[in-house]
């Protein structure tokens, strides 16, 4: 069974960074697009940034744009989320997810395998 674990997450001021990471495990990782999502507390989860498989192209949300910076290495089975000057509203539990098939960042049905998360807090 396929597998995305994330970590990274944690406690950070308003200003801070954190790097998450996502190791996906038993599928042909170099093969599909990875995104990152997030779901705030009483709110939907939304697609934040997503990754080609060769890292060719590379999407963000407005609300990321200029402040993070998605990566991976294949050769590590691993996309990292580097998110720099973290505001409160970045608060929330942060999903990688592998998209079945294709590229695009924001579409949460075209995303058919998740991890379990892991949580961000910004707050002073």
């Amino acid at each position: 069974q396929l597998q995305l674990v994330e970590s990274g997450g944690g406690l950070v001021q308003p200003g801070g960074s954190l790097r998450l990471s996502c190791v996906a495990s038993r599928f042909s990782f170099d093969y599909y697009t990875i995104g990152w999502f997030r779901q705030a507390p009483g709110k939907e989860r939304e697609g934040v940034s997503c990754i080609s498989s060769s890292s060719d192209r590379t999407g963000y949300a407005d609300s990321a744009a200029g402040r993070f910076t998605i990566s991976r290495d294949n050769a590590k089975n691993t996309v990292y989320l580097q998110m720099n000057r973290l505001k409160p509203e970045d608060t929330g539990v942060y999903y990688c997810a592998r998209r079945r098939t294709g590229y695009g960042c924001y579409d949460l049905r075209e995303y058919d395998s998740w991890g379990q998360g892991t949580q961000v807090t910004v707050s002073s």
